[in-house]
């Protein structure tokens, strides 16, 4: 009897325990790995609950149940079953939509996206890692509408493209300042830390009426992170079957009580020389890069803004023919493209110390680039400083002023005929300081309706004033649904050897027809968004059509004569229209997709010698795109699966006369990747995957890329009287030297592994 009662007691005991079982655990944001502050953990019959710390973790006594409600303001409630874990990890998933994202690029202040009178696309560091990439550059190769484009087939320079126009179109910002140059657009892409990106924000359609020159066509700005706001430290590696290496460094400093330093450091290596194609050249140049970014932000009275960054450059590359080195270069023997490239930045912003709302910003880059192309030497240098003073304004209840004025100096000097006196023969840098102001209002006519009104001034010392107006309307519509116009107009001052590559190379001659007057466009866009949400699936769905005009419109002439880039105005105009639509579907916490579909129609117009108007489609420029990025978790497994992808449809190709064999237009063609991710925990997560799975390059729809290979010196081309090239047996299809033929990346099918180490405090 006693050995029975010793036994309902010790099993009454036990289950008096289990029941009142302490279980310990962390609540983390899903998608950022941070910890959900002063979330609320309740057991399921209510009777306890308990807040979670500022870093997320909690403790609670467990009930019969086991069963745990989870619940934060912004996040989705989540039940989960303690089982016998003795900790808890769990994943919330926020509820705040894409459309609440704060953006300040179509505005220049700080407003949600739902709100912005400008249609402005919002890029996390979580979308960039679905394709892990040593740069942002090829990063952007799965936003639609947006496409790198590689302009030299030997030292990969390229640019990038928006609504299929060309890359001096596009401006590129760090945190809202010009810093990068027509000379420097891909560095400025190039080397950016990704571990210190908060999110690229992207207008498509002219921006010059805020931003000035060279935002013509479109705006990429990348946002740095807040040092406050950033991990302790963080670091991502990876690797690929071609022996290519990248290192991501980011380490967050307190300097003193009231100040802290993100410093960011971007290592890139590639040293293996491949010619997959067997045309003796490099498939893809050999680089050696470093990048050191610093940025520091200050604590200050009533919030007020000081921030200064700075950012050192710099790389060294080289493509061409296999057996090239350095003591080939600037010879004739052995044909090689080298770039030495050192480029400094400085980025400051800061709020004045007064009751309005006043904003001083500045930036000052330096570029020295120091190449060879073949024995062609390049030597440019080139230095901007911009500053910009911002009042916000906010007039009644109706009106938000924006009222700036700025200053951009520029030096510009190398080695060509771009910076020579044709008088005197003396070397003549180019020198201007291009002041301007602007004002924006911002008006709310009623709740569901909001007019933007601007209009800048600029005065170029050559082309005197420069006025840019622009218009937008925003109307919010029942269900979630916001209707915008924008309307404006943009100006550029066209550099020519700081934009185009072919011009560098020597392989042809360069003509400049006239003095060249300034482009000018004119841009109309409709945006329409709708978000739609049943259970847990939601679907976002965004939609633009737009129309450009340009006169004045400078395209380098591929076509007259082969052996020469022949410059001048357009004598007629130039149109670029299309649509785009993106689609995002998010099923319940597992399947995510962002799919998009770009048409366009881009062309010149101009009139023959009969007077009839013919049109003309540009070089390089698909009719039709579409990119994707599809994902699948096994949160239980902690494992991520990562699809994504692009496809092109044919864009005419710079072939060198009617006799060259290759194509004169492309095939369709597509990049693919797949990457599977593991949360190992917190701090550690591993990847790995392929890229460009289907191994495409333009090598399998032609019978050479690069024009002449084996004489890249044009040593055995023969040319007749009227100076044109002979077919000969040597040369049946009379061809020069030519590595301007390229439209996709040489580089095939390769494997990548990586992993990335995260310490939040």
């Amino acid at each position: 009897m006693n050995k029975i009662l010793l036994l309902l007691g010790f099993l009454f005991i036990s289950n008096l325990l289990h029941a009142q079982r302490i279980v310990h655990g962390e609540v983390l944001d899903v998608a950022t790995g941070e910890p959900v502050a002063a979330a609320t953990i309740s057991t399921s019959d209510s009777i306890r609950s308990v807040l979670c710390n500022e870093k997320g973790k909690f403790s609670i006594q467990l009930s019969d149940s086991g069963l745990l409600n989870i619940s934060a303001v912004g996040y989705e409630n989540k039940v989960v079953t303690a089982g016998n874990k003795e900790h808890l990890v769990v994943l919330l998933v926020s509820t705040q939509k894409e459309l609440d994202a704060v953006v300040v690029t179509g505005t220049m202040k700080p407003v949600k996206k739902l709100e912005s009178p400008v249609a402005v696309e919002v890029y996390t560091p979580q979308f960039f890692k679905k394709n892990p990439t040593p740069s942002i550059f090829e990063s952007l190769q799965n936003i639609n509408g947006v496409r790198p484009q590689l302009n030299c087939s030997v030292c990969n320079t390229g640019d990038i493209h928006i609504n299929g126009l060309e890359g001096p179109y596009t401006m590129i910002t760090i945190d809202g300042m010009p810093i990068v140059s027509s000379l420097a657009s891909v560095y400025g892409l190039f080397g950016i830390p990704t571990q210190l990106i908060d999110h690229v924000e992207i207008v498509k359609g002219p921006a010059s009426g805020l931003y000035g020159s060279e935002a013509i066509g479109g705006l990429i700005n990348i946002i740095t992170k807040s040092p406050d706001k950033a991990p302790l430290f963080t670091a991502n590696f990876m690797t690929t079957s071609w022996l290519e290496h990248s290192l991501d460094l980011g380490i967050k400093i307190k300097v003193g009580k009231r100040a802290s330093s993100l410093l960011g450091v971007n290592y890139y290596n590639y040293q293996q020389p491949i010619d997959k194609n067997g045309d003796q050249f490099t498939d893809v140049t050999l680089q050696h890069r470093i990048s050191v970014f610093n940025k520091l932000s200050f604590v200050r009275k009533n919030n007020r803004v000081a921030t200064i960054a700075g950012r050192y450059f710099y790389e060294n590359r080289w493509g061409g023919e296999m057996r090239y080195n350095k003591s080939f270069r600037g010879t004739d023997s052995v044909y090689g493209e080298s770039i030495n490239t050192n480029r400094w930045e400085l980025i400051g912003n800061y709020q004045l110390p007064v009751k309005e709302k006043i904003f001083f910003s500045f930036s000052a880059t330096g570029h020295n680039q120091d190449s060879y192309y073949g024995t062609m030497p390049y030597l440019g240098k080139q230095r901007i400083v911009f500053n910009q003073f911002i009042w916000d304004k906010q007039a009644g209840a109706s009106h938000s002023l924006l009222i700036g004025a700025a200053a951009r100096y520029n030096f510009y000097d190398d080695n060509s005929t771009a910076t020579l006196d044709t008088l005197t023969a003396a070397n003549k840098p180019d020198k201007y300081i291009l002041p301007g102001v602007f004002v924006q209002d911002e008006w709310k006519l009623h709740k569901k309706h909001l007019l933007l009104l601007g209009l800048r001034y600029d005065h170029h010392p050559v082309h005197k004033g420069i006025i840019t107006p622009r218009v937008a309307w925003k109307w919010t519509l029942p269900g979630q649904q916001v209707l915008r116009l924008n309307a404006g107009t943009g100006f550029r001052v066209v550099s020519l050897f700081t934009e185009e590559h072919a011009a560098l190379t020597g392989a042809r001659a360069v003509e400049i027809k006239e003095s060249l007057n300034p482009e000018k466009s004119f841009n109309t866009n409709m945006n329409y968004s709708k978000y739609f949400k049943w259970n847990n699936t939601v679907l976002n769905i965004d939609a633009s059509a737009w129309y450009s005009y340009f006169n004045n419109q400078i395209i380098p002439d591929y076509d007259t004569d082969p052996n020469k880039i022949i410059y001048r105005n357009l004598a007629g105009y130039a149109a670029s229209k299309g649509a785009t639509i993106n689609l995002e579907l998010n099923i319940g916490h597992r399947f995510k997709s962002l799919v998009g579909v770009t048409l366009q129609d881009v062309a010149k117009f101009e009139k023959n010698n009969a007077g009839k108007k013919i049109k003309q489609d540009p070089l390089l420029t698909e009719k039709w795109s579409g990119t994707w990025a599809l994902t699948y978790s096994f949160p239980a497994a902690g494992l991520t699966v990562d699809y994504t992808g692009n496809m092109y449809g044919p864009m005419r190709l710079p072939i060198l006369s009617e006799f060259d064999p290759r194509p004169a237009y492309s095939p369709v063609w597509s990049i693919q990747n797949i990457q599977f991710t593991k949360l190992l925990n917190k701090k550690i997560e591993l990847f790995g995957g392929i890229k460009n799975l289907l191994n495409w390059t333009p090598a399998k729809n032609t019978p050479f890329i690069i024009a002449r290979s084996h004489d890249p010196f044009d040593k055995k081309v023969q040319y007749g009287t009227d100076g044109k090239i002979l077919a000969t047996q040597e040369n049946p299809y009379a061809l020069s030297f030519d590595p301007a033929y390229v439209y996709a990346p040489n580089q095939g099918i390769r494997f990548f592994a990586g992993v990335r180490f995260t310490v939040k405090k």
